[in-house]
């Protein structure tokens, strides 16, 4: 039997051609086969004590997790930038696996991982049997190590736009954990919340793309007839005289009160809801189209407006 043949045969493909060596004699295979097929120029290849690579060539990353993984076992949570990309966003990666383990959690450290002990062990997400860190966490650990400032940016960045988490929760975490590394993430979060507006609109185009509204007009002055200013809305359908907000302004409440006093129709978002929960706030959206068109359109008019 080929190696290949062999390793399709012991492993199925979920694995990662990744086994411990209590999983192989429980295939049938023998401590005496296992150390003969593990030598230098055989078809496998130790990863770790205990954990068999059934395959000769150099491991991929992912067979690296997967091994570190097994030989942390049940206690252990891949982090950083590893976890980032099993929740599917890909960025550059350290040399080293990141993995949390319990604090009085004692083993050596392998060549190509970074163990942490924690007092504070995340609750895993389970992906392909790996068990990860969950977003805000990942970050988190990641950027605490980060040194290069367009990396540490992206750490934060990137995830809060793909609306993997907030930047309420990214604070939240940092506050509960350790603070070693925390000032450089605390400044890159002040700048985050400066620029908030551009992911904030991006996140807004997201939730309308594939629904069922038209396009809207974007940063629109409500004025009535006569000119008058009432208000300011994010998005605008003018057709039916519906304005939604999602950029709180420093006097939300009259802003609101005075545009439906005028008879405009007023949907008000929570910006992280755009992220976190973009079928709800479609809903909402949608009704309130069908609402505002069920009304006679207020005698209102836009007089300032940036391309959709």
């Amino acid at each position: 039997m080929t190696a290949l043949a062999d390793a399709a045969q012991l492993a199925p493909a979920s694995n990662d051609n990744v086994l411990t060596t209590a999983e192989l004699r429980a295939r049938g295979v023998s401590e005496g086969t296992i150390a003969r097929r593990c030598r230098p120029g055989g078809p496998w290849r130790r990863l770790l004590p205990g954990i068999v690579l059934l395959d000769a060539c150099e491991p991929t990353r992912r067979q690296l997790v997967r091994a570190l993984a097994r030989y942390v076992g049940r206690e252990g949570v891949v982090t950083g930038g590893d976890a980032l990309g099993a929740h599917g966003l890909t960025l550059p990666r350290t040399p080293a696996v990141h993995v949390l383990v319990p604090k009085g959690r004692r083993m050596l450290s392998p060549t190509f991982a970074l163990v942490e002990r924690t007092t504070r062990p995340p609750e895993p997400v389970v992906v392909d049997g790996i068990p990860f860190a969950p977003p805000t966490r990942a970050a988190l650990d990641a950027a605490r190590r980060e040194r290069d400032p367009g990396r540490l940016r992206d750490l934060l960045a990137l995830p809060i736009y793909y609306g993997l988490t907030t930047a309420t929760e990214l604070r939240y975490e940092l506050d509960a954990g350790s603070q070693r590394g925390s000032a450089a993430v605390r400044a890159e979060l002040r700048a985050i919340d400066r620029d908030r507006d551009t992911y904030t609109r991006a996140w807004a185009r997201e939730v309308l793309r594939d629904g069922p509204l038209p396009p809207p007009r974007w940063d629109v002055a409500v004025h009535d007839r006569r000119g008058r200013y009432i208000g300011t809305v994010d998005a605008w359908w003018d057709e039916v005289g519906l304005g939604w907000q999602f950029h709180p302004g420093d006097k939300p409440h009259l802003g609101h009160l005075a545009l439906a006093a005028a008879g405009v129709t007023v949907v008000r978002t929570d910006p992280d809801r755009l992220t976190t929960d973009r079928r709800g706030v479609l809903t909402e959206l949608a009704k309130a189209f069908r609402t505002a068109a069920d009304r006679r359109r207020p005698a209102v008019q836009c007089l300032a407006t940036a391309a959709a």
